[in-house]
């Protein structure tokens, strides 16, 4: 499969937090959901892919192009839509199109209009009497309606209904049907992603935690549930993460086979969420 986008050994130093090393890749065709913690380094890398800040060294390409080098080029085929619309407020949707359009050589107004229809979006209204959930919908129709190969999603879903959550989710998955388009997801929300990521990218620390299919990782890691045995501390580092009062204790592991062989049948195990993945492994790293 052809990446669509690459990141390669990104390194970025800032006042009192370090990107470090940070590999990982994004298919055509494929939604990846760059999950973390708040203050993990979501939004700084997503900075160095924009070259928003300079990265102190590594590459990125998009579309087979560096992203520096070939800056233009590239931001004419993304789309970005942060979790506020950056906007002239006061002006209404048509009026705010009209300006976004004169930047893009291959805005097509027919399909503008194509999304404003199938998202329910009032044309007429002001920005600022938008919902946040329509000012989300808006910017993808403005991303949509570019061409965008690749759609950059900066935690869309936060603060935003379950129900508009779902639609949204509806929307990017339909997007990309097309496999020519992707859409890299950044969020801390991880139970969205359980329905539409086909990868997901975890950061903690300005470090890549993991970075692998949703179907490997949710195989890969369990939970593991008893009655409190760990007492003995050499118990507990058989665990990535644990959590435990004085009756029980749940756990995370990513080698059941030999928790199995240490506990027996004294166990109960169960499929990990990407939650409890993302909670543990943070867990885990506090207590180092």
């Amino acid at each position: 499969m052809d990446n669509i986008l690459e990141v390669r050994n990104i390194t970025k130093k800032l006042q009192d937090f370090m990107i470090n090393d940070v590999n990982f890749n994004l298919g055509k065709g494929q939604v990846m959901g760059f999950i973390g913690p708040n203050g993990a380094g979501k939004s700084t890398t997503i900075r160095l892919i924009m070259n928003l800040i300079k990265k102190d060294s590594g590459e990125i390409n998009i579309f087979g192009l560096d992203n520096i080098n070939n800056e233009k080029e590239i931001k004419q085929k993304i789309g970005f839509v942060y979790d506020e619309t950056y906007c002239y407020e006061d002006l209404n949707l048509i009026d705010m199109k009209n300006i976004i359009a004169r930047f893009y050589k291959h805005w097509d107004d027919e399909a503008f209009c194509k999304y404003i229809s199938e998202f329910n979006l009032p044309e007429h209204k002001k920005i600022k009497e938008l919902s946040k959930g329509m000012k989300i919908k808006y910017s993808l129709a403005i991303a949509l309606s570019h061409k965008a190969e690749l759609i950059i999603m900066d935690e869309p879903t936060s603060g935003l209904d379950p129900v508009f959550r779902r639609e949204l989710l509806d929307i990017i998955g339909s997007i990309t049907k097309d496999k020519n388009k992707s859409v890299f997801f950044s969020t801390h929300i991880t139970t969205d992603l359980e329905k539409i990521a086909d990868l997901i990218t975890f950061i903690n620390d300005g470090k890549i935690v993991f970075s692998n299919t949703k179907e490997h990782i949710l195989r890969k890691y369990k939970i593991v549930k008893g009655d409190n045995q760990l007492s003995n501390s050499n118990l507990k580092k058989e665990f990535i993460g644990v959590n435990e009062d004085s009756l029980s204790f749940e756990a995370l592991t990513d080698n059941i086979e030999k928790i199995k062989s240490i506990f027996g049948n004294d166990i109960f195990i169960e499929n990990a969420s990407l939650e409890d993945i993302m909670f543990y492994i943070v867990r885990g790293y506090k207590n180092v």
